[in-house]
């Protein structure tokens, strides 16, 4: 079984990437941006813009530079090699002793709702808080959760939680500026439920499906989650394998950045005329005519 854990990065290396160089079992993958001090990353399995450019052209030209969403060149580089899994991660996440162990068979908790929606942290220590993505309008009763228990052997989706500074989005860390430490536990959902990039693993068939979103702001990574899911593929949420120790941020642009989820994640059930596919789409011939050749 093949591992890749994919980055990406405008910073010279930080603890968490130089951690994560070193992970026992995996192979490590920077992806570089324009503004990336390239010569910091000699040592690195370094994917340089001109690289990626040279995986397709017309995907890099469509994402565009100085964007997060480079990253998704790092999943095309991760299909075309023939990974099973991909760990995406953000280099502010510092990896626990427990990073990288996977979801073994086991009866867990299923939750459901009744407005089609779970948080993950509703049900945490930590349930005042909501994660990143999580429809805004429906924050008042996101608590308001059944529960039943279900066996599972494998899923296409592992979110492990973070201690430090969770994924919030800017509201709730602008009342709470919480500093976590959650405990350990496994659940999942029968609901929409958001995940992120910055400390998840997928399988590679899950791969060809996810995508980073460019142009919608800091939902990229949310309009990913739901959309895979609605494809089918399931999520578990997992114990907290990391500490963020979160690179600065203004939280009022954050939330400009995060509006665009805050008006329309409560319809992405049925509408998704609010999300650009043009790229998305282009990644999904990429990645389709990666299948076929090898």
């Amino acid at each position: 079984m093949r591992k890749l854990i994919v980055t990406t990065t405008i910073s010279e290396p930080t603890k968490a990437t130089q951690m994560f160089a070193k992970m026992n079992g995996w192979d490590f993958l920077v992806v570089g941006d324009k503004k990336t001090p390239h010569d910091k990353y000699k040592n690195y399995n370094y994917l340089h813009p001109e690289e990626q450019e040279k995986l397709d052209k017309p995907l890099s030209d469509m994402i565009g530079w100085n964007c997060i969403q480079r990253r998704n060149l790092g999943f095309v580089y991760a299909l075309k090699n023939g990974y099973d899994y991909i760990a995406t991660v953000d280099d502010d996440n510092i990896p626990l002793d427990n990073w990288g162990e996977f979801f073994k068979p086991q009866k867990i908790d299923v939750f459901s709702t009744k407005f089609k929606f779970f948080d993950p942290l509703s049900v945490t220590n930590y349930n005042h808080l909501w994660h990143r993505g999580f429809p805004l309008q429906h924050v008042h009763k996101k608590n308001e959760v059944t529960q039943t228990k279900k066996f599972f052997e494998k899923f296409d989706v592992q979110a492990n939680l973070w201690n430090g500074d969770p994924d919030i989005d800017a509201v709730c860390r602008m009342i709470y500026a919480p500093e976590c430490k959650f405990t350990n536990s496994w659940y999942t959902t029968d609901c929409m439920t958001p995940f992120n990039s910055q400390n998840t693993i997928l399988s590679k068939d899950a791969l060809r499906h996810y995508f980073m979103f460019d142009k919608v702001g800091r939902m990229d990574d949310i309009f990913g989650s739901y959309i895979l899911q609605k494809k089918g593929f399931k999520v578990v949420f997992g114990p907290p394998t990391v500490y963020q120790d979160r690179n600065e941020h203004d939280l009022t642009i954050d939330m400009k950045k995060e509006y665009i989820g805050y008006e329309n994640v409560r319809n992405i059930i049925e509408d998704e005329s609010f999300i650009p596919f043009d790229s998305y789409n282009r990644y999904r011939e990429v990645v389709e005519n990666i299948s076929m050749t090898s």
